[in-house]
């Protein structure tokens, strides 16, 4: 994307987290074994402008699959033989004033292809879970409130290589990203633009838009949510406009999602060869 970390004058341009995100691991329902630690759960609605539930210490059993640690938390309901979420605790899916309304989890961050029976956690997994108008966009590919996750915990219980790509790697804010992420304890290689030569990667593009967009998928923020999944778009001066309909959420700093509710994180895109 086109800003630095937390650069004050374009603040819409940080909350991409962008990418060809690969299938998480799936599981079966839960059984013997140790329960995963550290693991939180929160629930809310309209891109997680409103609270709903929120665990700091969910009730957690061993080989616990995304779905079951939802039915020990929350009164849950659901469709198409049990892998897909219909209600939790009442709020249900299915149109509000005309617009398709369904329920979408996330795994650190990341928005699962996978229902959630079929998605094992792992420890550290921060899941949330959020109702939300899909019209405008069907796939919200990862979210900017789970940060500092994927770069913690990775997906799929694989914490993921991370490399900085910036335009120009000797600029303060390339080193300004660099010390923020190791300042959180997560350990990133730093280098130009398109230099990354592991596959299976989360990588922070810093940089001016005119230079960040020659990056496949940076690029798609020029053709609006339909297409890349996210709420902002590149301006003509290389900024960033936001074009959500609603404020905060997976989109911006009134989160109450897991991680901090104030925090942003700079934009980012995985790389995967699978």
């Amino acid at each position: 994307m086109s800003s630095t970390f937390a650069r004050r004058s374009r603040p819409a341009a940080l909350l991409a987290l962008l990418g060809a995100l690969a299938a998480l691991s799936g599981g079966c329902g839960a059984g013997a074994g140790k329960a995963p630690d550290g693991t939180r759960l929160t629930v809310t609605q309209d891109f997680g402008s409103r609270a709903q539930r929120q665990f700091e210490a969910p009730k957690v059993s061993g080989s616990e699959t995304v779905m079951r640690l939802l039915q020990r938390n929350a009164k849950v309901t659901t469709r198409f033989g049990g892998g897909f979420v219909q209600s939790i605790d009442g709020s249900a899916g299915g149109r509000r004033a005309g617009r398709p309304l369904d329920w979408f989890f996330y795994v650190n961050g990341i928005e699962s292809s996978q229902g959630a029976a079929a998605v094992r956690l792992h420890p550290g997994d921060r899941i949330w879970w959020d109702r939300h108008d899909w019209g405008a966009a069907m796939r919200v590919p990862a979210v900017v409130g789970s940060f500092p996750e994927p770069f913690l915990h990775g997906s799929g219980g694989k914490r993921l290589p991370v490399r900085i790509e910036c335009a120009n790697p000797a600029a303060a804010a390339c080193d300004e990203v660099f010390k923020a992420m190791n300042a959180l304890d997560i350990p990133a290689a730093k280098g130009g633009l398109g230099t990354a030569q592991v596959e299976d990667s989360l990588r922070v593009v810093v940089g001016p838009w005119v230079a960040a967009r020659d990056d496949h998928a940076l690029r798609q923020l020029e053709a609006g949510p339909a297409r890349s999944g996210v709420y902002a778009r590149p301006s003509a001066d290389g900024g960033a406009s936001s074009r959500s309909t609603r404020a905060g959420g997976p989109y911006g700093r009134s989160a109450p999602g897991p991680a901090s509710s104030r925090r942003r994180a700079p934009a980012t895109s995985r790389r995967s060869g699978r």
